[in-house]
């Protein structure tokens, strides 16, 4: 029976709260277990740090964190990325406080100390103050210090805080398709993030927002009361013949029947990784856009896009950090703050060479679906927000992970598929979720 040791000195039985088919519930509801997830999944593992094109020239810096620890993505003179630890090598200030700008230099609001955007050290004020000292302009120390380990996959920055681990194209597997095809809508073969960021907190564990993304037995029943009322109204508004308009379009397949969302199915790779749908999702059977087809066709040719357009998921997860919708072209990003507290951000990509009306509709879907105002957002949060409450009662111990247990097909190379009723999306997270709380940071998978 293996166990970790936490700060307290208590010991914590890894392999009896997470077992084959159901968890503990304080999982979800110990601080404890909070903050060995911080040291031991999202300060090891890779975890997405932002897109290339919020550095797109030398000089642009995007702030954000690593677990607990803040960071800068930058771009230097040279043209490459850097994932920076934001604090001043001197008194450890935090260099940059705003979220993105563009700068000579870095310069530490308190001394004074200067940094290029690779982190190497540009000046110190007095430096001969140091003279006959360990400390000074030579030591590598007085660097701003980089991430252990950062890489880029066809434009999205990963970084680990481990030395050692799989290689970012490795650790990917399976999922690294599911932004193959993403960029590959773009007619340019490139994409970029637009305008700002939809940023809001949920009152719960950051595991519950990232195990509902590929529940597909939840969207029929939760989303009733915004979906399921979209469909009524455009019924009763609309006639026959006409067209729905782009916003029932969205909202209306989240409350499609269970053989709907069964036929789309659930895939699940090493690292906790998995998408749903595959040939159809909620994003089957939106209308075409027959200019950007024509500009599709004339950058690809007819059948390398009937290839791309073929390739239809739903949600694609990154365990534990990030999740993508590429037919909308929109990301979600998760940031724990405590056992009971997260923020998630929603960001939206421009397709290069695209026409304008597509990312108008990634921004529609967003401001339906994922926004802090939106009409099928807050059906979620108010299930995560009741989850969290009902987990701190001692009505049960346990967390269910039993449907279609022992049912999965084994495609090889570490896919399994199941339908997509089964609770396999979850299991497959907790697999990697226990092994890296075991193993110290390092999966096993």
């Amino acid at each position: 029976m293996a166990t970790l040791i936490d700060s307290g000195h208590r010991s914590i039985d890894i392999d009896h709260l997470a077992q084959s088919d159901k968890v503990h519930r304080s999982v979800y509801t110990s601080p404890e277990i909070f903050e060995l997830e911080m040291e031991r999944i999202w300060e090891k593992t890779w975890v997405f740090v932002g897109h290339e094109s919020q550095v797109r020239e030398p000089g642009q810096y995007y702030a954000t964190r690593i677990g607990r620890q803040p960071v800068l993505l930058t771009r230097h003179t040279d043209g490459e990325i850097y994932v920076l630890f934001n604090r001043c090598a001197h008194k450890g200030a935090q260099l940059v406080g705003d979220c993105s700008g563009k700068v000579k230099e870095l310069r530490c609001c308190y001394h004074g100390w200067r940094f290029n955007l690779d982190g190497s050290l540009l000046s110190i004020p007095l430096e001969g103050g140091y003279d006959g000292t360990d400390f000074g302009k030579d030591d590598p120390q007085a660097n701003m210090q980089r991430a252990p380990r950062f890489d880029s996959y066809r434009g999205f920055v990963f970084a680990s805080l481990a030395e050692d681990g799989p290689d970012l194209k490795t650790w990917l597997g399976g999922v690294a398709s599911s932004i193959d095809n993403m960029v590959d809508r773009a007619p340019e073969g490139d994409l970029e993030i637009t305008g700002g960021v939809f940023r809001y907190e949920h009152d719960c564990n950051w595991k519950f927002f990232i195990e509902n993304l590929n529940d597909l037995m939840h969207p029929m029943v939760t989303h009733q009361s915004s979906s399921l009322t979209a469909r009524a109204v455009a019924k009763k508004a609309l006639g026959a013949d006409t067209p729905a308009p782009a916003a029932i379009e969205i909202l209306a397949p989240f409350t499609e029947s269970y053989s709907f969302f069964d036929n789309m199915g659930l895939h699940a790779f090493d690292y906790g990784h998995g998408y749903s749908g595959g040939k159809t999702s909620i994003h089957a059977n939106y209308s075409d856009v027959p200019e950007y087809n024509e500009a599709m066709e004339s950058a690809y040719g007819k059948e390398r896009v009937d290839e791309i357009f073929a390739v239809n998921r739903h949600n694609t997860v990154f365990y534990p950090s990030a999740t993508i919708k590429g037919a909308i072209q929109t990301m979600r990003i998760v940031r724990p703050i405590a056992a009971d507290k997260t923020i998630i951000e929603s960001w939206t990509f421009r397709l290069k060479g695209a026409p304008d009306e597509l990312l108008r509709r990634s921004i529609l879907y967003c401001n339906l679906i994922n926004s802090s105002a939106n009409l099928v957002g807050p059906d979620d949060q108010e299930a995560y927000r009741r989850q969290q409450i009902g987990l701190e009662s001692q009505g049960s111990d346990w967390v269910a992970m039993h449907r279609d247990a022992g049912r999965d097909e084994d495609l090889g190379d570490g896919h399994i598929y199941a339908k997509g009723s089964s609770d396999l999306a979850f299991r497959n997270q907790y697999r990697a979720w226990k092994a890296y709380m075991m193993n110290g940071g390092q999966s096993d998978d």
